[in-house]
């Protein structure tokens, strides 16, 4: 697997990602997405969308504002509560994130520790500045919230969103009453979010920008039954518990008999991305899921479970399912003044409903870890490969006339690209050898290349090729659209 900052290189060759504003030296933190990093995203985005939203009865969407009413972060408690430690170094003034210090300089997890038990560890270990070796000062803790003002002279002061879910439950009354949906149901939002996080780092997968796809799944407090369990009993994974004990490869049921997961919505939900990471072409061997300590629990959480990918910098977090209970609707209640229980029939009362689950997924994280299960550096081609699946690929397919100075080839490949690019991303290449314009292809994850050559003219057929495999196809120009749908 190449390195962090090979696949930085990588992507802002291809025009997947780079550093924003790079004309005055760039803002840490933050990063555009060129031609082929947005298709990218904006296909992650839509099979989400399509499987959690779309694909079900019970899930409803919205789109909330990133900037909000200051009183909804005092209510979720970011206001005092989402920090993380920092320290500073005495000589060269440069600031880290303490956990994140401790965990490269010694290999060890510092996840939910105090600042006391941080500062401890930094003694002990005798951790010194990383990039000046000077002493660091000891920590404290800094809010991770972007501040804005509202209005002439700055009148209100405000904040960016540092996560979509609590749009959810503001909104939640009013989604409710127009959307009649009756518990179980969830609630889904994709959108930015900022953290003013204290050292960005690992290329997309740290800044202070980002994408989320988020759903609120909402249960009557006394009804626990998950009729859609069976859809993933029998399905396996790999887990670290809290316990740090690897039960690589047990089924959900075994994970929820085992007391592991204390709700089968939970579970459920939990294994439902993971096993959409699956699907959508992460390698089973890079997978895995995370049981949260007590003590790196959220204030929030009843408890937490992470879905990891084996990134060349270890095992990180891509995805987190938290059980919020009903921590969040009370909260708002008590600071709004304003009744969000549901009346239900059946028991002729009002409940506040129970987040039982949480899925959370950071867009680009998802983007990264893709990325670098795909690479590929194919010597007996050449070049790169990336072996996207289709469903996510920027491009699906690229047409190319064999030579570029005969009229008829040009005009044939032309019609085909017009043709299919009705139906998908289509890209026409007639620049180079036919070999150099594959290699292109298979470097941004195109799937299928449509050549037209002399024998088109004639039988109105072209030679598909298969990205994966170099396996070439002759299709009938008639019958391309309809094969490439059923191929993706």
């Amino acid at each position: 697997m190449i390195s962090i900052e090979e696949m930085a290189t990588f992507c802002k060759k291809k025009g997947i990602a780079f550093l924003t504003s790079e004309i005055y030296g760039g803002f840490s933190g933050f990063y555009d997405f060129g031609p082929m990093g947005v298709e990218l995203k904006n296909n992650i985005k839509a099979e989400l969308w399509k499987s959690f939203v779309q694909g079900r009865d019970d899930v409803v969407g919205m789109d909330g504002a990133t900037i909000t009413h200051p009183k909804v972060w005092e209510a979720s408690g970011h206001t005092a509560s989402f920090m993380d430690a920092m320290v500073g170094c005495d000589r060269c003034r440069e600031k880290f994130r303490a956990d994140t210090l401790i965990e490269d300089a010694v290999q060890i997890s510092a996840d939910g520790l105090s600042v006391e038990q941080l500062e401890n560890l930094i003694v002990k270990h005798k951790i010194h500045c990383p990039k000046c070796k000077g002493p660091l000062s000891m920590g404290q803790q800094f809010n991770l919230m972007f501040n804005t003002q509202v209005g002439p002279a700055g009148a209100v002061q405000a904040y960016l969103r540092p996560e979509t879910a609590q749009l959810i439950f503001t909104a939640f009354k009013n989604i409710v009453d127009i959307a009649r949906v009756k518990l179980p149901f969830g609630i889904a939002q994709a959108g930015k979010a900022y953290r003013n996080e204290i050292s960005p780092r690992d290329f997309l997968f740290r800044t202070r920008e980002f994408e989320q796809f988020e759903i609120e799944y909402f249960t009557h407090p006394k009804k626990t039954e998950c009729p859609c369990f069976k859809e993933v009993a029998d399905m396996k994974v790999q887990i670290l518990t809290e316990s740090k004990k690897d039960l690589a490869s047990h089924t959900i049921k075994d994970l929820v008999e085992n007391k592991v997961f204390k709700s089968k919505w939970h579970a459920y939900w939990v294994a439902s991305f993971y096993r959409w990471f699956l699907e959508h072409g992460i390698k089973p061997e890079n997978l895995r899921l995370r049981e949260h300590t007590k003590d790196e629990l959220a204030h929030y959480a009843k408890a937490c479970f992470d879905i990891e990918y084996k990134f060349p910098f270890g095992w990180k977090e891509i995805h987190g399912d938290a059980d919020r209970s009903t921590f969040d609707l009370d909260q708002h209640m008590k600071v709004s003044k304003k009744d969000l229980r549901l009346f239900d029939e059946e028991t002729k009362e009002k409940v506040v409903p129970h987040v039982a689950a949480e899925p959370s997924q950071g867009i680009e994280r998802a983007m990264l870890a893709f990325l670098f299960d795909a690479y590929e550096d194919d010597k007996e081609r050449g070049n790169i490969v990336l072996k996207l699946h289709p469903s996510i690929s920027p491009v699906k397919v690229a047409v190319f006339p064999l030579v570029s100075n005969k009229p008829g080839l040009l005009a044939m490949a032309e019609e085909i690209h017009r043709e299919l690019r009705k139906e998908f991303n289509s890209t026409y290449d007639r620049s180079g050898s036919i070999g150099r314009r594959y290699a292109r292809q298979d470097e941004i994850g195109t799937p299928f290349c449509i050549t037209i050559d002399f024998d088109s003219l004639e039988d109105k057929s072209v030679t598909v090729r298969h990205r994966d495999s170099t396996k070439q196809e002759r299709i009938k120009k008639e019958d391309l659209i309809g094969y490439i749908k059923k191929k993706l």
